[in-house]
């Protein structure tokens, strides 16, 4: 998944070793040791020092913007859904089922209810 000399952002420290969370760090060395607990050793400009770590412990920026991409467009769908009271967009974006009788008619709940339902999960 990394090569050496890619850019990486530390994310955990997995062993507390006093990392610099959400610093960029560039891979260094690979650890092939089947020993050691850490497998990649990362250098990290900012503060000139290298740190041995874990794999779980670092991600590729390009992840970590996708992710926060993904995450900012379903808020802004959420607060578009709440804002026009789409309602159906607003169960397909927190996957709400649709409540179902048992004859299998689906059941119309009035918007009161559907407005009580939404800020109850919006104070939990």
């Amino acid at each position: 998944m990394f090569k050496l000399g890619q850019r990486v952002v530390i994310v955990a420290d997995s062993f507390e070793q006093g990392m610099p969370i959400g610093e960029y760090g560039y891979l260094i060395g690979r650890d092939r040791n089947p020993d050691s607990a850490f497998s990649w050793i990362v250098r990290i400009p900012k503060i000139d020092k290298q740190y041995a770590l874990v794999e779980d412990d670092i991600a590729l920026e390009e992840t970590l913007l996708e992710q926060e991409a993904e995450r900012v467009q379903k808020e802004a769908l959420l607060d578009y859904a709440l804002a026009t009271r789409n309602e159906a967009l607003f169960r397909q974006l927190m996957g709400i089922q649709d409540v179902t009788e048992e004859n299998g008619e689906p059941v119309k709940e009035s918007m009161e209810e559907f407005i009580r339902k939404v800020n109850i999960k919006a104070w939990i």
